[in-house]
């Protein structure tokens, strides 16, 4: 059996280079950010998912038609293959729920604007069934997330 796994371009492209319009940086420096700001507010709890959490997004990058012609990238359910990736390391289960349930917010609102009803529906039973702690945590870590797509620098005064 070949165990050689063959990376296409889009893995390289991704990984050091471009996303979207939603990501300055390319995966490897936007989780670098990432990780800045997680560390700089002190929230070393999430500092391990902070480099995880896009893992397995060079691996599902692909371009639609529409992100040929705009030169962006899409990873759908980047974060359930980033899961997978990581589900048997021996690190928390905060770390790997982190991980897995890092674009769920985002995702709910893209399906319901999109009116993917279905899709809102289960990601939205998924969210239920998360602790409102839980919860809360998600929402920070989302914020480090956005903070990581555009900058290294901006403040996180308001976390302290």
């Amino acid at each position: 059996m070949n165990t050689k796994r063959i990376l296409k371009k889009e893995f390289f492209i991704t990984l050091f280079i471009k996303q979207n319009k939603w990501h300055r940086f390319g995966i490897l420096v936007h989780t670098l950010a990432v990780a800045f700001h997680v560390f700089k507010a002190k929230k070393y709890s999430m500092l391990s998912a902070a480099f995880l959490h896009d893992i397995g997004k060079p691996y599902v990058a692909y371009q639609t038609k529409e992100d040929k012609i705009t030169g962006e990238y899409s990873f759908h359910n980047h974060e359930e293959a980033s899961y997978h990736i990581i589900k048997n390391w021996k690190i928390s289960e905060y770390t790997k729920k982190l991980v897995r349930y890092h674009y769920l917010i985002r995702g709910m609102q893209k399906a319901k604007e999109k009116n993917h009803l279905g899709r809102y529906n289960r990601m939205k039973r998924a969210f239920e069934n998360l602790d409102e702690n839980f919860k809360k945590e998600l929402e920070l870590f989302m914020h480090f997330d956005d903070l990581g797509k555009s900058c290294f620098f901006e403040s996180n005064n308001h976390l302290n």
